[in-house]
């Protein structure tokens, strides 16, 4: 292979195959940097030893495909490039064969420059000989490899489950499947393996994995494709504390084979204490906590400052800032998103010249060093609800709506301030891995479009025993045993112990607002599977393809899957999708109507 060769191999004759990376003709001699997926080695056609293979050299252009035949010489020493492995060797040519042309490139492999990204898309064989695409695939594959090798040695089987299913929707939308043989009636690609993985511990499969392709026809962004690739797994008998172990486990083995080391176990955090420390159910553990300090001012100075005392007061800490100029200042204005009746006071020395003694306790309270940037997001005087009162019964968490809408706030701008000046405080190195369970999870949450309780997670988790008696009196407050795994803000996977009781399903149904028939429509086929022994299980999903993206530094999925999809979900290489011809849609008694 073009990248394997060293001075030990000076003397052999060997034959190399691959792509022209670069060429340069010197007249007397052409070097051409060859490559293939293992590097780069310098070939030589020299015309004093070879007068016709130096002369079938000159044809040679860009990404031109060779077998090149010949000895390995040592380079001279002023000639050696420290840059790549094979830099002390060279090979000189005896014999070329132009296995393959190539057009005129609309961008090459070794551009520094990069294309824009529909142009690398469009022309996604191209782009995948780049370096670093190279790189991100051969990564996917090593930590595919040690996921899969972790889980085999605790006793896992792989199993494949069906591609196509029925549907049952629930949160997002399927794609759907035309049964030719069936007419009228459709398949769904699903959007996890979720019944099918249940039925496989019914079945006596106490330890399932899959890596698996999935299907969610909803709106992309950087980290989300329509098809994806999830990490599914699944166990009978077990208490949460076994799944993390298990999880833990394989993304230990997943990291070291990219050259980290993690730590274990990892630090769980109660979902209604993310929330109220963080702001959201997937904090960025690399960056401070808020730290409440209300209790900082006197009833005076929030009178003053107009702030709502019944209100979360939230100081947001970012260290090593150090002193801002007023633009930089006004700057932090546009960064704020208040979620409802918040405000920001970005400029802390305001509060310090006027209330001197309460900005003391709170730069105290909140452990505030001298070149840490300090702001506060407060409820107006306006914003309502007393933070003592009960909560309010459409809330998704243990708190009032207008406390929900501080803590948010806030979580937003503390990301936001972090990654701005991300340069200053040097909070965000490579290989800080901050791990975290983030568990109880609320059950339901409300939707105000549709009018009714949904599932949090999925309807087949299973709520705490302690909670059973609220769930047709007070969803709100019903927790599941559900369970995140976050790594530095982004969610990894989300899991939970299951339902293994046809009895609990059906008043989870009903808690959704299903009638028994409807249930029994959708859902039938489970609940009669639930009635014959269903041990107790649990499981979770991870994303392969955001594990993968965080360990190559890359700021989209789309920069570690070989062929995916642009915001708008097409393939712009296969130019997909496309319409089909009337015949096929004759066939599959299917007719168009386009939306004016």
């Amino acid at each position: 292979m073009c990248g394997e060769l060293r001075l030990s191999d000076a003397g052999k004759k060997v034959a190399l195959m691959g792509w022209c990376n670069r060429r340069r003709d010197l007249g007397q001699i052409i070097f051409v940097d060859l490559r293939d997926r293992t590097g780069i080695t310098q070939v030589v056609f020299n015309y004093e030893l070879n007068a016709a293979v130096h002369e079938k050299a000159e044809a040679l252009r860009n990404e031109f495909v060779i077998a090149a035949i010949g000895t390995v010489k040592r380079r001279d020493a002023d000639t050696i490039n420290p840059n790549i492995p094979t830099g002390e060797v060279e090979l000189v040519v005896e014999e070329l064969r132009i296995l393959n042309v190539s057009k005129p490139l609309p961008f090459l492999p070794s551009d520094t420059v990069l294309a824009n990204e529909e142009m690398r898309l469009k022309y996604r064989y191209i782009d995948l000989r780049r370096d670093a695409m190279q790189f991100n695939i051969e990564l996917r594959h090593k930590v595919a490899l040690a996921i899969r090798d972790n889980l085999a040695s605790r006793g896992f089987f792989e199993i494949e489950t069906p591609f196509m299913t029925r549907s049952t929707p629930e949160g997002a939308r399927d794609y759907l499947v035309p049964s030719r043989v069936q007419p009228g009636s459709f398949y769904a690609l699903p959007q996890s393996p979720q019944l099918f993985k249940q039925i496989l511990m019914i079945s006596g499969f106490d330890k399932y994995f899959q890596i698996v392709r999935c299907f969610r026809d909803e709106d992309l962004r950087a980290d989300r494709q329509p098809e994806f690739t999830q990490i599914d797994l699944e166990m009978s008998y077990p208490q949460p504390e076994r799944i993390w172990e298990v999880v833990e486990g394989f993304l230990t083995a997943a990291f070291k084979t990219a050259g980290y080391e993690i730590k274990t176990p990892f630090p769980r955090m109660d979902f209604d204490d993310a929330i109220r420390q963080y702001g959201v159910d997937k904090p960025d553990l690399r960056l401070p906590a808020f730290t409440e300090v209300g209790d900082c001012f006197a009833a005076a100075d929030l009178e003053t400052l107009a702030i709502n005392p019944e209100l979360p007061v939230i100081a947001i800490r970012t260290p090593k800032v150090g002193e801002l100029s007023r633009k930089e200042r006004d700057d932090i204005k546009p960064l704020f998103v208040s979620k409802g009746g918040a405000r920001v006071f970005e400029d802390f020395k305001r509060i310090e010249n006027k209330h001197p003694e309460a900005a003391a306790k709170i730069r105290a309270q909140a452990g505030v060093a001298a070149d840490d940037l300090l702001v506060l997001v407060v409820g107006s005087k306006q914003s309502g609800a007393n933070r003592d009162a009960h909560p309010a019964s459409k809330r998704k968490i243990r708190v009032t709506p207008a406390e929900l809408a501080i803590y948010a706030s806030a979580g937003l701008l503390r990301v936001a301030l972090a990654q701005k000046y991300s340069d200053r405080h040097k909070l965000f190195q490579k290989g800080d891995f901050r791990f975290l369970w983030v568990t109880n999870f609320p059950m339901f949450e409300y939707d105000e479009g549709e009018k009714r309780w949904m599932a949090a997670h999925h309807p087949f988790t299973s709520p705490h025993d302690e909670d059973m008696d609220k769930l047709e009196t007070d969803p709100a407050m019903v927790r599941a045993l559900a369970y995140d795994v976050v790594l530095n803000g982004t969610e990894l996977g989300s899991g939970s112990i299951r339902i293994h009781r046809q009895d609990i399903q059906s008043r989870i149904f009903h808690a959704l607002g299903m009638t028994e028939e409807e249930a029994r429509s959708r859902f039938g086929f489970f609940l009669e599977a639930l009635e014959y022994g269903t041990p107790p299980h649990g499981g979770i999903a991870l994303g392969l393809d955001r594990i993968v993206m965080i360990l190559a530094g890359a700021d989209s999925l789309r920069e570690v899957i070989p062929f995916p999809k642009t915001a708008a979900a097409k393939d712009l290489m296969m130019e997909a999708p496309t319409p089909v011809a009337e015949g096929q849609l004759r066939e599959l008694g299917i007719g168009v109507v386009v939306k004016k």
